[in-house]
């Protein structure tokens, strides 16, 4: 059969591996942004600790995914959890990075008036310093959502959730009647969410992101 044909045969398939795919994905840079913003909270104001926790960050994403993959399977089993572990470590650095930089950003001027009019650092923070640091920080989260999208096909070779099953059984089965459809479905799937992802991180800006900040 042509792809055509295949993607009608088999597209509730098809539609529940997008699905589990788009949401590892999604579940795992909700706390690779809760951890990445943290650190960079606590880091930001040091110059030692900053690169301390970039450079961590970094030397986890040059592992590469499979071994990662493959090294944290007798930890964790098969499935799921080295899935999350794997693509909440990989998806850190973008944002932590980005964190760190649009903390260390922000006019100094303002968090001077901040400190001014009595506010505390916590209050600081969330109200001054973390919206203007908003912008890269988005940023670090869509070129990290982008990196996940397609690492998260390797976590197939651990059982994983999403479309990297519908390209590894392509791939295993090169020759027969539907490999090429398989692999076709499955990489176009990724990109497909991919775009569909980044779509929605630029509505999110335009919702978040005051006009004067974006200017």
């Amino acid at each position: 059969m042509n792809f055509w044909e295949y993607l009608e045969n088999r597209h509730q398939q098809l539609l529940t591996d997008a699905y589990q795919h788009a949401s590892v994905v999604f579940q795992c840079m909700v706390v690779a942004t809760l951890l990445g913003v943290l650190i960079g909270v606590v880091t930001y104001r040091s110059e030692w600790a900053g690169n301390l926790a970039t450079t961590t960050t970094a030397t986890i994403l040059t592992v590469p995914a499979l071994a990662l993959i493959g090294l944290l399977i007798p930890v964790v089993g098969l499935g799921v959890p080295p899935t999350v572990v794997a693509l909440t470590l990989y998806g850190l650095l973008p944002v932590v990075r980005n964190a760190i930089v649009g903390l260390r950003g922000v006019d100094p001027s303002l968090v001077d008036a901040a400190d001014g009019i009595g506010m505390s650092r916590p209050v600081r923070l969330l109200r001054v310093e973390l919206p203007l640091a908003w912008p890269p920080i988005l940023t670090g989260i869509r070129v990290a959502t982008q990196m996940l999208m397609g690492i998260a096909a390797i976590a197939a070779y651990a059982s994983g959730p999403g479309l990297g099953n519908v390209i590894f059984r392509g791939l295993a089965s090169l020759g027969s009647a539907n490999a090429l459809n398989q692999v076709l479905a499955g990489t176009l799937g990724i990109i497909v969410l991919a775009l569909l992802f980044d779509a929605a991180y630029v509505l999110v800006g335009r919702l978040t992101i005051s006009r004067g900040i974006r200017a």
